[in-house]
């Protein structure tokens, strides 16, 4: 992260302008189980793209049970548009699996009735899931304030200056941002991270030029001499 003294402004000004340039869609508001399975879908990824695969579950399978009993390479198919879409159909066939040999159910509503904390270690005990969905769920089913980070999010918080120490922890990043984030605008912090992940910052050859961050981004700064500029259009 940046120096201490100016952690806090640099967070503040990248929620701004966040908020400025992007406006998401209000969080989804799902059952824990179903967040957790969006959550899957939705980790290196956008909302849209995310939305449209879980549309596509629902719509191709009549219930949790069928994905369950499914082969992966069929839930796969709902999920083309995603990155890593073999995994992603394993984990989400996995968590159904688990969860029934559990509960004999597809509910876990009741899971944070010991206190957030407990759920949070309970839903990190699930072989399928990571810490992204973890924070996922905490944040927009349970009501605590976490910051979900995967990859293109790293990369663009990196790329800010956001993280200048490689070997700071994903606990210790995610605990720095949750202290200087306001909780409510944890959702849009998140997604609109994910959306500049996938409209510019790319991890090969980003395309600074038409982020709309690149006034506060070193990187944007610095490439911004080199990058070539677009052929102009005949008149």
């Amino acid at each position: 992260m940046a120096s201490t003294t100016n952690k806090q402004q640099a967070l503040t000004q990248l929620v701004i302008g966040l908020k400025k340039h992007f406006d998401p869609a209000p969080p989804r508001e799902l059952p824990v189980l179903e967040q957790l399975i969006y959550g899957v879908l939705r980790e290196c990824t956008t909302v849209d793209l995310a939305d449209q695969a879980f549309k596509n579950l629902t719509l191709r399978f009549f219930d949790w049970n069928e994905i369950r009993v499914s082969m992966p390479s069929e839930v796969e198919e709902s999920l083309v548009d995603l990155p890593d879409a073999a995994g992603k159909a394993e984990r989400v066939v996995g968590i159904l699996q688990e969860v029934f040999e559990k509960f004999f159910a597809f509910k876990i509503d009741e899971i944070d009735k010991k206190g957030l904390k407990n759920a949070a270690r309970k839903l990190q005990e699930m072989k399928d899931v990571t810490e992204f969905t973890v924070a996922w769920v905490v944040q927009r089913s349970l009501g605590g304030h976490a910051i979900p980070l995967d990859a293109p999010s790293l990369r663009v918080l990196h790329r800010l200056g956001m993280i200048e120490d490689e070997t700071e922890s994903l606990d210790s990043l995610r605990a720095t941002l949750e202290h200087y984030v306001p909780k409510a605008k944890g959702p849009m912090f998140a997604d609109a991270l994910a959306q500049v992940g996938k409209d510019s910052c790319w991890e090969e050859d980003p395309h600074c030029s038409r982020c709309p961050l690149r006034g506060e981004c070193p990187t944007g700064q610095l490439r911004k001499h080199t990058e070539p500029r677009a052929p102009r259009k005949p008149r």
